[in-house]
């Protein structure tokens, strides 16, 4: 199956919302909700897509011919390649009756252990979406992250004793879901949380806490003193806040101030094994890939999310080779152009 029949697979499955456009970019359903849109105008998702590619690649073919080597070590793993399927959450009311969260994420999980990866699996407001999802990764030994809202304390406390059960190798929290309506005036409350109560929320666990939805230098070195493991420079795919600045922009300042004390993971945006090979220069330790892998599944399940998997690492094979990266710690500041 090649990539253009998945997308055309997706158009016949997906609903009305999202268009299955070729590349995802943010233009089509913009402001669009119920959908992968954003609240207001829309904007900062068109915004996280421009960036990188606004970003050129440096061409340099004089170097040793050898082959090419995309495996990375992230959190004590071995992976095929430096990106992750990343959390989605709502499908059927964002997509269409097809899938729902925790068909989703029972695709999704094997899909991505089976190729070398990992998927982050998302969570709502039905208690059963994390069941499932922690059902679906220990399944398959463990390789996935659930990623768990901020909800009250004690939600979190018990999400995160499923996390455990799963054998899952870390555990998310996607902070920047703080704006999100539904996380809103619930009792007891829910959403941003201080960096006093973030690490009364590390410490829940001895597996390595990432925390997703960072956008500053200031808010990394926040969830660092919090004791988180990771970070995703994140601004939930554009979905929560206009007028934001895109991942690509922010990205570099933040993996200098904590590069070698947290691994940096990045999304928003990033559609190709180009923009990932562009997100490993700017200092990121891997990427996420969400809405892209959302149409995957629609359009053929598991073999649809492989053959993205596989359109990906073949790109970044073939930039790697055209720019003198043989690994990916061989990639450089020096080979892209801003």
């Amino acid at each position: 199956m090649t990539y253009e029949e998945v997308i055309s697979n997706a158009r016949a499955n997906i609903g009305s919302y999202c268009k299955a456009c070729p590349v995802c970019n943010g233009r089509a359903c913009k402001n669009q909700i119920p959908g992968p849109g954003a609240k207001g105008m829309g904007d900062t998702a068109i915004r996280n897509f421009e960036k990188w590619q606004e970003i050129r690649v440096n061409m340099d073919t004089i170097c040793e011919n050898r082959d090419i080597d995309t495996t990375v070590t992230l959190f004590g793993r071995k992976f095929s390649y430096p990106f992750f399927a990343g959390p989605a959450g709502a499908v059927n009311l964002h997509y269409s009756e097809l899938y729902n969260d925790i068909t989703y994420n029972k695709v999704l999980v094997k899909a991505c252990a089976d190729a070398g990866i990992a998927a982050f699996t998302g969570d709502g407001t039905n208690p059963d979406v994390m069941t499932a999802a922690t059902d679906a990764i220990k399944e398959n030994n463990g390789i996935g992250i659930p990623t768990i809202k901020p909800w009250n304390i004690e939600t979190v406390r018990s999400k995160l004793l499923q996390a455990e059960k799963s054998n899952a190798f870390a555990v998310a929290m996607d902070i920047d879901a703080a704006g999100l309506p539904f996380l809103k005036n619930m009792n007891p409350p829910a959403g941003s949380k201080t960096t006093e109560q973030l690490a009364q929320i590390v410490k829940m666990t001895d597996k390595p806490f990432i925390v997703k939805g960072i956008m500053t230098v200031k808010g990394a070195l926040k969830a660092k003193e919090a004791g988180a493991s990771a970070i995703v420079v994140s601004n939930h795919g554009g979905r929560v806040l206009d007028q934001c600045a895109s991942t690509a922009e922010v990205l570099e300042e933040i993996a200098d101030a904590v590069k070698g004390s947290m691994t940096v993971l990045v999304d928003g945006g990033i559609r190709s094994g180009t923009d990932i090979f562009k997100a490993l220069a700017l200092g990121a330790d891997g990427v996420l890939i969400c809405r892209p892998m959302v149409v995957a599944v629609y359009g053929n399940g598991e073999e649809g999310a492989a053959c993205y998997i596989e359109k990906l690492s073949a790109e970044l094979r073939d930039v790697m080779q055209m720019c003198g990266a043989h690994t990916i710690k061989d990639i450089s500041r020096d080979m892209i152009r801003k």
